[in-house]
């Protein structure tokens, strides 16, 4: 006879581990010593010679480098320590980090990227020796045109934001060489596209148009049709939107910038949602762009390892950055710089290849029905939470009300504040003695006091369940306790911060020796 099981509680108990860990120079003790080097042999010394000598004077260390002094063991105790004081996707569910799609990276593709066939190669290598990573690279282009459904990729820029910078450069050239390059000097947005599109528009010399939703919460076509001209350079959209909301009038939106003459630019960095449902060019863009490090489980590596693809169709492929791997007739391949119409290189090479290698195993592993299944898991992940999260007295989902949403949605606690005044900031601090964590917004705060969600295809209902729970626990303390929340965080490493330190630069201390300069006091310290 079994015995009955307890249901598991919703919200496990957790506190971070604590540790009053010194920097790792202040553990440093002179003449200690980790491993020592062997001497070299005289028959080496003497057919080598004085290699220092050979250096340039001005490459030449006049002291050795102030580097710490420790032993093995305590070098492994000292970040084994710091690493029991950080939350990670590996650690906590991480669906908190809106539009970022934090999601399950496997770990046989990090074992992939980290082979030494691999690792010990050069992007200098000449490509006759690296035929097999120059094959990895040219199939993922050949993937992602399909995934796209456009006609060139180019997987050479590094991040998202470069990719995006990537798109405008492309589109400037494009009208450059059409002889409309003076005329073009406008670029229309939406205010819940990635702000990159934005931002790049504005440093490549453009007058950025930015367009709000309508009464239903849409992206608005009549405000985009009357901010269209013969001045417009282009259209630069997240679809779906940072909020969620999926415009359903995109192919409209795509016709209207053609019909004066301007490119759409399509930004697909959370395509987590779509993935085999819809495609760029069935919607008529001319570019889009992919990050390799949200969508296709690289992972994200919170700000780097990035890597961005960006897609074109036949008339902007001549304007691709590079260089760029080719295959040549007889199937082998090399690289390639861009053509006399190509913007050039906007970074070093031909791609991150870890990443790119990550990606392609994912693709490879999953196939078109297993993409389309991850689109599919992550919608109904993302309508299971918000039914869940619009249950918490408080919450809301502004714009689009009673409609689904795609991959994300971009919630507000401004209900909660007007009663509490306890702000979404707070909330997420207070979210951390619990393992976990959220994201609020861009700015500017369009939607007041809020928290943006992202459950993606990785997380089970269990997880989900377990994270609602949480930010309803929040937010019953935030009525019935509020100065609970208001102190946050009690269970983790750190103590409550202020802006105050993180506005001032006369605080900051960027480097160990830049705070030694700052703090003499503890620069006097025995080992410091």
């Amino acid at each position: 006879m079994s015995l009955p099981v307890a249901p598991k509680p919703a919200l496990r108990r957790f506190h971070q581990a604590r540790w009053d860990e010194p920097i790792v120079f202040e553990l440093s003790t002179p003449g200690e010593r980790g491993v020592r080097v062997s001497q070299i042999e005289p028959g080496v010394r003497e057919a080598v010679g004085d290699v220092v000598a050979a250096l340039p004077e001005s490459l030449r260390r006049s002291v050795p480098p102030a580097l710490p002094e420790m032993g093995q063991m305590r070098v492994l105790k000292h970040y084994l320590r710091l690493s029991q004081e950080n939350l990670g996707a590996d650690f906590n569910i991480d669906i908190g980090q809106g539009t970022c799609t934090m999601k399950y990276a496997p770990k046989i593709n990090e074992q992939l990227a980290g082979v030494p066939q691999l690792t010990a190669m050069h992007p200098h290598q000449d490509p006759g020796d690296a035929q097999g990573v120059l094959e990895i690279v040219w199939q993922l282009e050949r993937m992602l045109a399909e995934i796209s459904g456009m006609d060139e990729v180019s997987l050479h820029t590094q991040g998202g934001s470069a990719a995006i910078w990537a798109n405008i450069a492309m589109i400037r050239a494009y009208h450059e060489a059409n002889g409309e390059g003076e005329q073009r000097r406008e670029v229309i947005t939406t205010i819940f596209s990635h702000p990159s599109n934005a931002a790049a528009a504005k440093a490549a010399g453009y007058d950025v148009i930015t367009v709000f939703p309508d009464a239903d919460g849409y992206p608005d076509l009549a405000a985009l049709k009357a901010a269209l001209s013969e001045r417009t350079a282009a259209i630069m959209v997240t679809n779906p939107e940072d909020t969620g909301i999926y415009n359903p009038a995109i192919r409209e939106w795509v016709d209207a910038a053609h019909a004066v003459g301007a490119l759409a630019s399509y930004d697909q960095a959370n395509a987590n949602g779509i993935l085999g449902i819809t495609r760029a060019r069935d919607a008529g863009f001319d570019v889009c762009h992919f990050n390799l490090h949200k969508t296709f489980g690289t992972p994200h590596g919170s700000g780097g390892p990035g890597s961005g693809a960006n897609a074109v169709s036949a008339a902007l492929a001549p304007f691709l950055p590079g260089p760029r791997v080719v295959r040549a007739d007889d199937g082998t391949f090399g690289v390639v710089d861009g053509g006399e119409l190509s913007i050039g290189a906007v970074a070093p090479f031909y791609g991150v290849i870890p990443a790119l290698v990550k990606a392609y195993a994912w693709i490879r592993a999953l196939g078109a029905p297993g993409l389309l299944a991850a689109a599919e898991t992550a919608v109904l992940n993302n309508n299971y939470l918000m039914a869940k999260v619009l249950e918490i007295p408080g919450a809301s989902a502004p714009y689009a009300r009673g409609r689904r949403r795609i991959e994300q949605v971009r919630y507000s606690w401004e209900e909660l504040f007007e009663q509490t005044g306890i702000s979404s900031e707070e909330i997420g601090v207070r979210l951390s003695d619990f393992g976990m964590h959220y994201w609020t917004s861009h700015h500017p705060y369009v939607v007041p006091q809020p928290f943006t969600l992202e459950p993606t295809e990785s997380y089970s209902k269990a997880e989900l369940d377990e994270y609602v729970a949480a930010l309803a626990q929040v937010a019953r303390e935030a009525r019935e306790q509020p100065d609970v929340v208001r102190t946050a965080p009690h269970n983790q490493t750190v103590h409550h911060t202020h802006h105050d330190d993180l506005d001032d630069p006369d605080r900051w201390a960027i480097t160990w020796r830049a705070y030694l300069r700052k703090y003499p006091e503890v620069a006097a310290r025995p080992g410091a």
